[in-house]
Formats: C-alpha cells, structure tokens, sequence
C-alpha cells in the first residue's frame, strides 16, 4: 500500500469522526431532551392529587432529612458564597452590576413569555413580548431597563406558577443541595423552565462560556439577596422553620398574582346545652331555679 492510499484513508475516517461526533452530541441531547419531558410528565401525573397544604402548616414529612441539608446549605453559604458575593460587590462597580442584572433579566424573559401563554394570561403575554424587545433593541441587549420607564412593568412567571394555576397542590417540602427550599410542584417546574432556557439551545461546543455566564448569574444573584438574607436569618429562633414559612408564603402568593386566598378559621361549634351554666330561665339540675346545683358528694341540706 502506498504513502498517499493510507494517508487518503487516514483522512476519510478522520472526516467520519469528526461529522458523527456533532451527530453522537445532537442525539444525547435528543434523549437527555426525552427524559426530561418524561420525568416532567410523570411527576405532574403524580402531583395531580397533591393537597393545597397553607403554608403555616405544611407538608414537610422530610424534615429528618430537610434541616441537615438545610444546615449544610447554610454552612456554604456563609463560608463560600457570601466570600465570593461581597468580592463581586467591592469589584465591580454599582453601575456595572445594574447592567450585568438587567441584562440576564432580559436574558431569561422568553421563560416569562412562555408562561403568561401557558396561563392563558394573553394580554400580559402581548405586554411581556413587548418588555423582552423593547429592551433587547433600545435597552442594548437589556443592559438597560427602557421598558419600565415605557410602562411595561415586569412580571415573574414560571412553570412552577403555571402548574399551580391550574390546581396542582405545592406537595411535600423539600430542600435541595446547594439550590435551597423548594416544594414537588416547583421541583418539576425548575425541570420545566430548562427547555425555555435561552442557554438550552447553545450548541455543545460553546458549554464553557454556558457556564460562565451561568456562574456569573448565580454570582449576581446572589450578590443582591443572599447578604441581607444572611442578616435576616441570624436573628431568627428557628432559621429552618423562617425559610421554609417564608418561601411558601411568597410561593403562594405568585403563583395567585399577590392576591391569595384567604384563609377563614373554623370555629367549633357552640357547647351543648347540657354543658352551659344554668341561667335565670333555665333551672340547675339539682336544687330551685338561680340556686347552683349541690355536688354529687354533698347533700343539699334539708328545707324548712
């Protein structure tokens, strides 16, 4: 065989590799994409009977299991987060952070979009589109925020909110690794918002900037919220019971617009009549009508 017949050969199968690997990636995507939306459909099936438990006394039969991951979560949040958040803060400027927020809001304002059509919210939808072009072109690709100053004030939607919408119950409580409280609905709805992710959709060549820029959204996030969270959790008696109130109240009322329903207690019914105190028209069981009725030990003593 001659030098240039396997250098030709060398050649064609290098060709083959390298076109069935984009394909190999493309298909493994496909069935990651598979799973995801049956795992999604699964758990709605199964969160269909969950009840609507209020949030001051919630489902929670993990708790065993809930509050050392909650601890857990806390610990790196104070020793690896909190660090990371407060550099964030010292090293990028106050403008800069403004942009760097306003533009991943506007990044990830498709999932808002996608869901005020699954809530069949059609004029907020019309509103929202509106919002996600006028910034995405006037705003510099959403490093400003022209449409809150235009009247297209945001709104915060999710699939867990859609899911809740349409009657599926919140379920148990749980917390999770790193990612913090959350309930079964809102669990299937993370799984959800994966496939109305912008991010989803970059080809698999271009992962290490998906995760930059998704590192340096987790970093700005936390840097607005997490310090004052910190603060707040320090002067609670109970930190896990705080969060886990907290979080479904504020659940509840997105998933209601902020108008959630309100909860009537229920009275119990008045004490029998043989439990009430004997009154001028109605006379003791023992003894004349306004005269209180003698102990069962003692005898009333004889009248005159």
């Amino acid at each position: 065989m001659s030098i240039t017949s396997a250098q030709t050969k060398f050649n064609r199968r290098n060709d083959h590799c390298t076109e069935a690997a984009p394909n190999g990636s493309r298909r493994r995507r496909a069935v990651f994409t598979l799973s995801m939306l049956g795992c999604c459909l699964f758990s709605v099936i199964a969160l269909s009977g969950c009840a609507h438990t209020p949030p001051d006394d919630p489902a929670d039969p993990l708790e065993g299991i809930n509050r050392p991951v909650f601890a857990f979560n806390q610990k790196v949040n104070r020793h690896v987060i909190e660090p990371v958040a407060r550099g964030y803060v010292r090293a990028v400027p106050q403008t800069a952070r403004n942009g760097i927020s306003n533009f991943f809001s506007n990044l990830f304002y498709p999932k808002v979009i996608v869901n005020d059509l699954l809530q069949a919210k059609f004029l907020q939808s019309l509103s929202d589109l509106g919002r996600f072009l006028l910034n995405s072109s006037a705003g510099l690709g959403g490093l400003m925020d022209v449409a809150t100053r235009a009247g297209l004030p945001e709104h915060n939607e999710d699939f867990g909110q859609t899911l809740g919408y349409w009657g599926i119950g919140p379920g148990w409580y749980l917390v999770i690794p790193f990612l913090g409280p959350m309930d079964n609905r809102d669990a299937i709805g993370f799984a959800g918002d994966y496939f109305a992710n912008p991010l989803t959709y970059v080809r698999s060549q271009y992962d290490g900037y998906v995760i930059g820029v998704t590192a340096l959204y987790y970093v700005d996030l936390t840097s607005t919220t997490l310090l004052d969270y910190q603060n707040l959790i320090d002067a609670q008696v109970d930190p896990y019971v705080f969060v886990r109130t907290a979080y479904l109240q504020r659940r509840q009322a997105l998933v209601y617009d902020g108008h959630p329903p309100v909860r009537t207690l229920e009275l119990p019914d008045s004490a029998d009549e043989s439990d009430e105190a004997p009154g001028p028209d109605k006379p003791a069981e023992s003894g004349t009508a306004g005269q209180p009725a003698a102990p069962a030990s003692v005898k009333p003593p004889p009248r005159p």
